[in-house]
């Protein structure tokens, strides 16, 4: 009997022991610092990342373009003014002069709707 109630007085000092313990660390916890708010980026990232910078919402791509060095493309998606240009450029230069002579050829030969270019058909053949 006296063995039990040593071993119990002896879990009472160390459940007070936790229990002071506890207390501390919660008001050590109390009087930490608040932390500050994140900051707000500037960079757009994802999907319509080139599109917020248009509307100026953010202030720079990831690849570093800015809303002067973008432009909305003919089908309205936002894009980059240099690449655009170039790409207009390069149509030009190659495949829009082999456009504008088989629209001409085509209404020399007074073709009308879908014809394959050098198929089966008289027209297709005449086309080449």
């Amino acid at each position: 009997a006296a063995s039990k109630r040593v071993a119990r007085a002896a879990t009472k000092v160390v459940a007070k022991k936790a229990a002071r313990k506890a207390t501390k660390k919660a008001t050590r916890k109390a009087t930490k610092k608040v932390k500050k708010a994140k900051r707000v980026s500037k960079t757009a990232r994802g999907k319509l990342a080139k599109s917020a910078v248009f509307k100026g919402r953010k202030e720079k791509t990831v690849g570093g373009l800015k809303a002067s060095d973008l432009i909305k493309s003919k089908t309205g998606k936002i894009v980059s003014k240099k690449q655009s240009m170039s790409a207009k450029k390069n149509f030009a230069k190659r495949l829009g002069g082999w456009n504008k002579a088989v629209m001409a050829a085509r209404k020399a030969l007074g073709v009308k709707g879908f014809c394959v270019i050098g198929g089966k058909s008289t027209q297709g053949k005449a086309l080449l």
